[in-house]
């Protein structure tokens, strides 16, 4: 393992996949109390579309992502609960992002080689540049999140309580869908559009079950994050298997288990 450590792709996959996992869990627990996890499915999909694009105009898949998600968490974040529960229009929104993306992927046939990447993720191909955007966008998020993230709780909790005191709720839902929108994107960077809700949904998720306090159960997401992804690494290198695939069977296992210990303990106390 130690020479494993020594390598600086192995570092720039550590860093970046902390990164990620400390932001979608803090996101994903905000995610899940306000029921809006077809966002990041959809944002995911948008990303897509933004990174296969991306070469037609010369940028990386990084800011590619980063320029449509944004733009959609905001588009997203205005519409409020009339896009949200609507399917159809849900539907069509993923079904024509991955339309986009395909058409750019064929348009730009050099740029075909990334495709596994972009929908599978490739940890240990973040550059030292990506390292220092990810670093920038994951201090801008939490620190915008930690401005507004006590009303954005209450105005989860009690929407019409936090409107009758005069917060406004589309410019809580648009500030955090840009929020969502970068973290879907740092997200994707490591296990790919596809597979982004697990580290956007599962550690908050499991969080949640198990925890009822606010800050507990943020911490626990963040902890279960950082634990999956440093732990999927090292699976990797001594393995050769994805560390895609460690980080969702680690999640998978451990929901299985704290889904199982909740039912006994239910039917122990009947």
């Amino acid at each position: 393992m130690e020479t494993y450590l020594a390598y600086s792709f192995v570092q720039n996959a550590l860093v970046a996949g902390s990164l990620a996992a400390i932001l979608g869990a803090i996101v994903g627990y905000f995610v899940i109390v306000r029921n809006v996890g077809f966002a990041a499915h959809a944002l995911a999909h948008i990303g897509f579309a933004g990174a296969a694009g991306a070469a037609i105009l010369g940028l990386s898949p990084l800011e590619g992502m980063l320029l449509l998600t944004v733009g959609s968490g905001v588009f997203m974040g205005a519409a409020g609960d009339r896009m949200h529960r609507n399917d159809m229009v849900i539907g069509m929104v993923l079904s024509t992002a991955l339309g986009l993306g395909v058409l750019f992927l064929s348009l730009y046939s050099g740029y075909a080689g990334q495709a596994k990447a972009i929908l599978f993720g490739n940890i240990f191909g973040v550059s030292s540049a990506q390292i220092g955007e990810m670093i920038v966008l994951s201090l801008l998020s939490l620190g915008g999140l930690a401005v507004f993230s006590r009303r954005l709780l209450f105005a989860s909790t009690q929407p019409r309580l936090a409107e009758a005191r005069g917060l406004s709720l589309r410019a809580l839902s648009i500030a955090f869908m840009i929020v969502l929108a970068i973290s879907v994107t740092l997200a994707s960077q490591i296990v790919g559009v596809l597979l982004v809700f697990t580290l956007v949904i599962a550690p908050a998720g499991i969080a949640l079950r198990v925890c009822r306090s606010f800050w507990r159960g943020i911490g626990l997401s963040v902890a279960l994050g950082l634990v999956a992804v440093w732990l999927g690494i090292l699976l990797d290198c001594l393995t050769g298997h994805p560390a895609t695939f460690w980080i969702t069977t680690f999640f998978f296992v451990l929901y299985l288990l704290v889904e199982g210990w909740l039912r006994f303990s239910v039917r122990s106390e009947n």
